[in-house]
């Protein structure tokens, strides 16, 4: 990922949720479903300040051939408390 890839994460973290987010760290996600892999990437930590109820948020870009790629910023809340609940929370939310 480049700076310029974390720049836009940071910029749609703090827009999105209204408050200052700094970088934290990445981890890498791997998820499958019925055997078949659904997501595999990076996943951004952000620390933030300011929120009235979240101090850390999880950002990552995804590719998709029918939408191009989507941006997703999910706050550290339960019962999100992992890189690999929040992508498991936005897959779940996709498929409704």
């Amino acid at each position: 990922m480049t700076k310029a890839d974390f720049l836009m994460l940071k910029e749609t973290v703090e827009e999105l949720h209204g408050c200052e987010a700094n970088y934290i760290s990445s981890e890498h996600v791997r998820e499958s479903l019925g055997g078949a892999v659904v997501w595999d990437g990076a996943v951004s930590l952000f620390g933030l300040t300011g929120h009235p109820a979240a101090t850390m948020c999880y950002a990552w870009v995804a590719e998709d051939q029918r939408a191009g790629s989507s941006i997703y910023a999910v706050l550290r809340m339960d019962p999100i408390d992992s890189s690999r609940d929040a992508v498991r929370a936005s897959l779940a939310l996709k498929q409704q």
